[in-house]
């Protein structure tokens, strides 16, 4: 028994699985880009100044959203938490501020005239769709599915995020 004088002991709180963390990371990474690149491309101007700015939003958000997320983990786990536990916990969302810098690169592109400003929200979706479909192969491959099954299963990750641009595009 425990004596009275003795602090409690502190359990190290769940680690999220590293594979988990990429997935999670890069879905929601590439949908999240996605969906900005829609709103800011509506409600915004297609300028080379305006693709520098919806480039600098963007990773913004992904901080944000980032933050948000690594901040909900910390304080998910219900337990006692040792002293660097919540910088641990934000710097495990690394994959979902890494999932959109691909298309953050295609935004600041179009803003520092690598390419035209307008129309680049193209081949930002491509370029997300694509992550989804890469994801989705990936980890059916670390699950052990056989190549025609994992193919199948990022066509429909991919599918699942062209929905969601979709639908992000019919919404506004």
């Amino acid at each position: 028994m425990a004596d009275s004088d003795t602090p409690p002991r502190t359990a190290a709180p769940h680690r999220h699985d590293t594979r988990e963390m990429i997935l999670f990371g890069g879905v929601y990474g590439a949908v999240l880009a996605s969906s900005m690149v829609a709103a800011l491309t509506q409600y915004g101007h297609s300028s080379a100044h305006s693709r520098r700015y919806d480039a600098l939003w963007l990773v913004v958000t992904a901080l944000a959203s980032a933050l948000a997320h690594g901040y909900a983990h910390y304080i998910a786990e219900r337990g006692p938490h040792r002293r660097w536990d919540a910088l641990r916990a934000l710097a495990d969302e690394w994959p979902l501020v890494a999932a959109v810098l691909p298309t953050v690169v295609v935004l600041a592109g179009a803003g520092w005239g690598w390419w035209p400003p307008g129309g680049v929200e193209y081949p930002a979706f491509a370029l997300n769709i694509t992550l989804l479909f890469a994801v989705g192969l990936v980890t059916a491959r670390w699950s052990h599915r056989g190549w025609p099954k994992a193919i199948a299963i990022g066509a429909v990750d991919a599918l699942l995020g062209f929905v969601v641009v979709v639908a992000n595009a019919v919404i506004k």
